[in-house]
């Protein structure tokens, strides 16, 4: 039977106010765009109530990121956007916890020091119709209604976690809806370029990813010249004749690359605004998902908070991240090992594999196998995958097989079914891709 998401996160708000204003409390959150998201919504409700707050963005699975913790007295920690695939580790903390997760959960249920707020325990899609951001959100409303304000980082944190493919579902929809009722989300239908010129634009482009455009200036600057648009036009000033053309041309280079049917439902498609938030949400998320995975996720943390004084600098941290993205894809056409299965490539960078991995497989792998990104690195393998929809509804399930396998080798691993991790003893590689081809091309035939 599922559980009640308004129970739940009204037993959260119970067990953070046993703690008295001036309490130190920890928040722990992942350090991508909708974790960053999440913990700076949580940081700020906290400010509010008189709370004091720490926050840390890990990996997930986290592994020497909980051993710090393991050494701290906390009384209260707040885990946003992880902890339910985490609960053997989080019970052995010494203080009380509370899980604010969209990610599948385990078969333990957690110990009365846990208040444990998971979607999919709510018959929720943690998948599609709620994230880390948005159940973080919801949680700061209950705590106090003024929290509405912050609205625009949860969407912020949906759409970094690809949830507005195909339009906004579940309670990421009635959170926008409402929103855009009272004016503190506003949307315009426009195709995805960000960059100061439509050259530039392009040349940066990821997400959408053109193959054989995006980072290649002659192919760009041929594009523009057989379309008589001049390089320097302002991305904001193209309109009319030209933006027709150029949004054909695009389009139809997608599909010709093979693209998958969400990637081109993502090109043209509306993009939302927020008061509370001087910049686009679907740029915000993209900016601070950059920093969060190249090092940076304190900068990425600030400008969530407010501090516009860091935008620059996050523009230039994503864009030199665009750049080693860009330089990948380049080069995977022919890095990609194909089992039954599955494809995977090696990633001298776990997080940079992962984003790779994403985008290689809407915009060049097609649909046909889930792609992996291997990372050898310490002793260990760290694995990222992503699938796409159609994989999903055929019967892959990432969170699972990654959860199962590693479970069994040693290791840890989740997710979702779309995209998941693990990390494992380097020395059982081989016979982790063995047994994680067999799951998947199982899971797939049936």
């Amino acid at each position: 039977m599922a559980e009640d998401l308004s129970a739940r996160l009204d037993d959260a708000v119970r067990l953070l106010r046993t703690f008295p204003p001036s309490t130190r409390v920890r928040i722990v959150s992942h350090y991508d765009a909708d974790g960053i998201a999440a913990a700076a919504i949580l940081c700020r409700m906290l400010a509010r109530e008189g709370y004091d707050f720490f926050a840390t963005l890990l990996r997930n699975p986290f592994t020497k990121g909980f051993d710090r913790l393991m050494t701290e007295d906390d009384p209260l920690i707040l885990f946003s956007d992880m902890g339910s695939g985490q609960l053997d580790s989080i019970e052995k903390l010494k203080g009380k916890s509370i899980i604010l997760d969209h990610h599948q959960p385990g078969a333990q249920a957690p110990s009365g020091r846990i208040v444990q707020v998971n979607a999919n325990l709510c018959g929720i899609d943690g998948n599609y119709a709620a994230c880390g951001a948005t159940l973080s959100y919801l949680f700061a409303t209950m705590v106090n209604p003024a929290n509405t304000d912050l609205v625009g980082l949860a969407v912020a944190g949906a759409i970094g976690d690809r949830q507005h493919m195909g339009g906004f579902q579940g309670i990421n929809r009635d959170i926008v809806q409402g929103a855009m009722s009272t004016g503190l989300v506003t949307e315009k239908t426009c195709i995805k370029l960000d960059g100061r010129t439509v050259s530039d634009a392009l040349f940066w482009s990821i997400d959408p990813y053109f193959l054989g455009l995006s980072g290649n200036k002659d192919a760009v600057a041929g594009l523009l010249q057989r379309l008589g648009i001049a390089a320097d036009t302002p991305v904001e000033s193209l309109d009319g004749d030209a933006l027709v053309r150029l949004q054909s041309s695009l389009v139809l280079a997608c599909m010709k690359a093979g693209c998958i049917k969400e990637a081109l439902d993502l090109m043209i498609s509306p993009r939302f605004r927020s008061p509370g938030l001087p910049y686009d949400l679907e740029r915000l998320a993209d900016v601070v998902d950059a920093c969060g995975k190249s090092g940076h996720r304190g900068v990425g943390l600030a400008v969530c908070l407010g501090d516009g004084h860091m935008w620059t600098e996050a523009e230039a941290i994503e864009r030199e991240y665009r750049g080693k993205v860009l330089s990948a894809l380049a080069a995977l056409p022919g890095s990609m090992t194909e089992r039954q299965g599955l494809r995977y490539f090696i990633s001298g960078d776990s997080s940079l594999g992962g984003m790779v991995a994403g985008i290689a497989a809407m915009y060049v792998c097609g649909s046909e196998k889930a792609l992996f990104a291997l990372t050898r690195k310490d002793g260990e393998l760290h694995v990222s995958c992503r699938g796409n929809r159609d994989l999903v509804d055929r019967g892959l399930d990432l969170g699972a097989a990654m959860r199962e396998v590693a479970g069994e080798l040693g290791g840890h691993g989740g997710g979702h079914k779309i995209a998941a991790g693990a990390t494992i003893a380097l020395a059982r590689e081989a016979e982790f891709l063995e047994r994680v081809d067999r799951v998947l091309a199982g899971q797939v035939a049936r």
